[in-house]
């Protein structure tokens, strides 16, 4: 019997994920990712200002869609989320101890999987807890109710690769807003694998969508474009004041860097409310 050469392992490609696609960087680019200790892990997609046009293109067509499901229905899928973590903790384990080690990877993916289960349980409690009806004097009900704003984009903290990643994204869809992410880019494999999750959770394609790439270069395109409708700046640094500005030509909603611990196991709605609406209707009573 002859010889069987070793098999070759399959390499992994890093893909941007955009419409519920992976697709490689329209310009082709891309740069290389190194542990902390200088081990290179694979290079990254390095998207441009064209996958950020198409990534608001695809997060603004499934808006309606997403915005209109039951706000059950989103926990439902928020909870997906989570269970397809699960089946990928020793892959993200493995990503995240590249900067924490391996003790701390683990306690990290444990609390990112919990956020998706705290939001979730969010989701159909947001119209209770923030609307509700409201004292009038004169014959009418009058009643108030949260609404997502639309389209929002979010720059995730640096620092922090997936359990500040899942705080700064989850917040923002439970509500049924969709995203438009730029990951880390010292850090951006938590987030490509991220992305593979949640294209196998019953997510609707364009819900959330995950660039990777030089953050310089890929914020100022999203602050600026006019079907943005809010701007997270975690993850900006430095860049935030200017690209506050440059979000004001469009009105949009801001929300500026904080100090946030991303450990807090109750981080309350603090991040969900800035990217809300509320819809206020007043109804005569008859008398």
């Amino acid at each position: 019997m002859a010889d069987i050469p070793p098999r070759i392992a399959v390499r992994r490609t890093y893909k941007l994920y955009v419409g519920g696609a992976f697709p490689r960087s329209e310009s082709g680019r891309s740069y290389p990712v190194t542990s902390a200790s200088g081990v290179h892990l694979g290079n990254a997609a390095l998207a441009s200002r064209k996958d950020v046009r198409d990534a608001v293109a695809a997060a603004r067509k499934a808006f309606p869609g997403w915005s209109g499901r039951t706000a059950y229905n989103r926990g439902q899928i928020l909870y997906r989320v989570a269970e397809m973590m699960e089946g990928r903790r020793e892959q993200f384990a493995a990503e995240v101890a590249e900067g924490v080690g391996k003790a701390k990877a683990h306690t990290l993916v444990s609390s990112a999987i919990d956020r998706w289960v705290y939001y979730a349980g969010w989701a159909d409690k947001l119209g209770q807890v923030l609307g509700g009806a409201n004292p009038v004097s004169g014959p009418y009900f009058n009643v108030s109710e949260p609404e997502p704003t639309g389209v929002v984009g979010v720059l995730a903290p640096g620092g922090s690769s997936l359990l500040g990643l899942v705080s700064v994204l989850a917040p923002v869809i439970t509500s049924g807003n969709t995203a438009v992410l730029v990951a880390s880019e010292r850090a951006p494999l938590p987030a490509v694998t991220l992305a593979e999750a949640l294209a196998t959770s019953d997510l609707p394609a364009g819900v959330a969508n995950v660039l990777t790439g030089r953050v310089a270069e890929l914020a100022a395109p999203l602050a600026g474009h006019a079907d943005v409708n809010a701007l997270d700046l975690t993850g900006a640094g430095d860049l935030a004041t200017g690209l506050e500005e440059l979000a004001a030509t469009t009105l949009k909603r801001v929300l500026r860097p904080g100090h946030d611990d991303w450990s807090d196991p109750d981080p309350g709605l603090s991040r969900v409310r800035p990217f809300l609406e509320t819809k206020t209707v007043w109804h005569p009573i008859g008398l």
